[in-house]
């Protein structure tokens, strides 16, 4: 356990303004980022003007915005987990092979993180890539990753996740979503149809290492016109489950 007399906290409070930053709030004031972190606008106010300074953040007098320079953190530790350069070659094997994009993430809290993406086509409005987020209970890759968890764990998840509904079809009840995980626990795959995205079917099962621990998931996307939810149990489910067994045979 680290001492608190260990903590740097004036690096611990700029960690959480950038935190602060994302698809939702990509313009931050200083009122703003006081407001989101509980910091006094002082010691926010020079956070920011830090990353500023150090060329982390842009500023029109008003408004903070993350520069691309952010990304050499998040890229970099992407870049040292082992997890993405071995997936990566199935990954781009299994989308030849079946015609989709397909993708690796790991769960971060409420959230999954892209880790690897083979990418045949853009099926989603926004553009995901590695070190992109999104929420994990309306995601395929998301209800594996929580139903690999204690049911505690994964119900307190699910309490902390904005459930505001992305489209008409996403579930927003906590306790149909967890009946919903608890179905992805017991057929050991997660399909969405049209939660995150109109238009947008997914299918995802967990990537497990030789001890039989999930530590990732793996799915596949398309658009709804390609393929029915029952059509991907039949066309797509068998590659996605080869893969995973080729995997758990080479995770340590």
């Amino acid at each position: 356990m680290t001492n608190a007399s260990d903590i740097v906290g004036s690096f611990a409070k700029g960690l959480q303004v950038l935190e602060c930053f994302g698809a939702d709030h990509p313009r931050l004031s200083i009122t703003d980022v006081a407001r989101m972190t509980g910091l006094d606008r002082a010691t926010a106010r020079r956070c920011l003007l830090t990353l500023h300074g150090l060329g982390y953040a842009g500023y029109d007098g008003k408004f903070f915005t993350l520069t691309p320079k952010v990304l050499r953190l998040g890229m970099g530790a992407l870049a040292a987990l082992p997890l993405p350069q071995i997936v990566q070659p199935w990954l781009d094997q299994l989308s030849e092979k079946i015609g989709q994009s397909c993708s690796v993430s790991i769960l971060d809290g409420t959230e999954i993180v892209y880790m690897a993406r083979a990418a045949q086509r853009r099926v989603m409005s926004i553009g995901l890539m590695p070190g992109s987020r999104l929420p994990a209970h309306c995601t395929s890759m998301g209800r594996v990753l929580l139903a690999a968890l204690p049911e505690t764990e994964a119900r307190a998840v699910v309490a902390a996740s904005d459930l505001t509904p992305r489209t008409v079809r996403s579930l927003h009840d906590p306790a149909e979503i967890m009946a919903e995980i608890a179905r992805v626990r017991a057929q050991g795959h997660a399909v969405i149809d049209q939660e995150i995205e109109l238009g947008l079917v997914s299918l995802a099962v967990p990537i497990l290492d030789a001890r039989g621990r999930v530590v990732a998931a793996l799915n596949t996307g398309m658009a709804a016109l390609h393929a029915t939810p029952e059509a991907l149990h039949g066309t797509y489910l068998p590659a996605l489950l080869k893969v995973q067994d080729g995997l758990r045979r080479v995770l340590a």
